[in-house]
């Protein structure tokens, strides 16, 4: 089988000398190709040209960001709808394997791979020995492609934050996100965002303050522990929805106790919740941070949120 291991090589949980044992593992099996990714938009551009060129398997190397970019590139040239096998896949889009190597690492933990970096090698060989695969659905905001998570508002706030912290040479620790946090929080809590938000066979729900849109459950972990928002939420389902109507401080206690609770079901006057759409679209008077799969795309005012079922084959 031919493959292609596009590998980051500044992913926080692998070590060069690792990273040689892993390729060496899978270079055993398949007729391999690797890319270290040397700047951002690299692995989307290298995984588009791999599949152009026929190869059958792209195995991502990385943190949720790699994984994102690794999707994006099998996708590129790949509509909403479009010609589909039996059994719903896209018979012309190669498989995609994931070895977690970031500090999150949740799209690869909601396919219930192991967080180690050699086991889940050695169980992505064990699958592709019995063939074992399924298909997954993922999330459009407008022409790009996420796997478990999109926000408006607060969260992407955070994002482009540390993403500017980062590029200025710090380092993204659990700390450094949750000052960010705090701080994005307290700067919103003087100007609160207003965003529209409609999905189908519903009123547009006016004045919400924060929007998750995700298609897996959980869609994120604090600290190890699981964050729920959409219980009812898997990848064959569609999409979910998250929101807040107000920022205050009573509302956000009680919904963080919802939400980290192993048996989460968040509710409440200032939760809107709907746990399985086709899709969602956001609007705002004014330009609001975009992230995806934990990226910050930048500002918008309106942006639709698709579910694409059966999007990806995935061995597992």
């Amino acid at each position: 089988m031919r493959a292609l291991l596009v590998v980051n090589p500044r992913a926080t949980s692998t070590t060069p000398a690792g990273r040689d044992v892993l390729t060496h593992a899978l270079a055993s099996e398949l007729k391999l190709d690797v890319l270290e990714t040397a700047y951002r938009g690299h692995a989307a551009e290298a995984t588009a040209a791999a599949c152009a060129a026929g190869v059958e398997l792209i195995v991502a190397l990385g943190g949720d960001g790699t994984v994102n970019e690794v999707v994006n590139g099998m996708l590129v040239d790949r509509e909403a709808t479009g010609p589909r096998a039996p059994d719903g896949s896209d018979p012309d889009t190669p498989a995609l394997a994931v070895v977690p190597g970031g500090s999150a690492n949740v799209f690869a933990r909601a396919l219930g791979m192991p967080r180690d970096p050699v086991e889940a090698t050695g169980a992505i060989l064990a699958a592709l020995e019995r063939r074992s695969s399924r298909l997954v659905g993922l999330g459009r905001a407008d022409d790009r492609w996420f796997t478990f998570n999109a926000g408006m508002g607060w969260d992407a706030d955070v994002v482009a934050a540390v993403e500017r912290a980062r590029a200025a040479g710090r380092e993204a620790t659990p700390i450094r996100y949750a000052g960010t946090a705090i701080a994005e929080y307290l700067r919103q809590r003087v100007r609160p965002p207003s965003m529209t938000v409609e999905v189908p066979g519903a009123g547009p729900l006016e004045d919400i303050r924060l929007a998750f849109v995700s298609n897996t459950d959980p869609w994120t972990f604090l600290a190890g522990r699981a964050v729920r928002t959409n219980p009812g939420a898997t990848f064959g389902a569609g999409l979910a929805l998250f929101a807040l109507r107000h920022l205050g401080l009573p509302t956000i206690g009680r919904t963080l106790r919802h939400i980290l609770s192993p048996d989460g079901d968040p509710h409440g006057r200032n939760i809107v919740r709907q746990d399985v759409v086709p899709s969602v679209r956001i609007r705002s008077a004014e330009p609001l941070a975009l992230q995806l799969d934990g990226d910050h795309l930048g500002s918008r005012t309106d942006v639709e949120f698709v579910s694409v079922p059966g999007a990806l084959r995935v061995v597992v």
